[in-house]
């Protein structure tokens, strides 16, 4: 069976409602049963648009509905998918193949490199420590160097945003 074909069969099944877009309750209710504990505020942060005007920030939602499409799904699928691949390939090489479930902040800044994104050693640790902005707790929950693998999608769904966030400043000041 071809993998659009089994991603729309889960995504019919998370859409009670049938009305062709998720929201992000139903999105993080869904990824909980994949063993993905991911707050609310960064499912949220995966389809809703952020804020409005100057400095909006639509993820996955490029339609700004405040929803998720099935299309827009496809896109996030690729990410997390991506996401997880360099977290997995990472944590598994690091143990003869046998999997640890997590990385230390090394090798989760290590992964962001991989995954395209270019933080300073300074910035990453900071962003780590504390989410800029917040008092929400940091990536690493259990304080002890040891990322898990929804710990690390929620920190790169903060980058590539904090990432977007940017490009679009810099973009209004040309």
């Amino acid at each position: 069976m071809d993998n659009a074909v089994l991603l729309r069969e889960w995504f019919d099944r998370v859409d009670a409602g049938r009305t062709g877009n998720i929201t992000a309750p139903q999105l993080q209710s869904a990824l909980a049963v994949g063993n993905l504990n991911i707050s609310l505020s960064v499912v949220q942060q995966m389809i809703s648009s952020i804020g409005t005007g100057f400095g909006a920030c639509r993820m996955y939602d490029f339609d700004g509905n405040g929803t998720m499409s099935f299309e827009e799904f496809l896109a996030l699928n690729k990410f997390l998918q991506k996401v997880q691949s360099a977290f997995c390939a990472l944590e598994s090489f690091l143990v003869n193949f046998r999997g640890r479930g997590f990385l230390t902040l090394e090798e989760v800044y290590e992964a962001l490199i991989k995954l395209g994104f270019s933080l300073d050693s300074p910035a990453f640790y900071t962003v780590c420590e504390l989410r800029l902005g917040s008092e929400a707790p940091s990536f690493d929950k259990s304080k002890k160097g040891m990322v898990h693998l929804d710990e690390f999608i929620s920190l790169c769904i903060f980058v590539q945003s904090a990432r977007g966030k940017l490009q679009d400043i810099a973009s209004t000041c040309h």
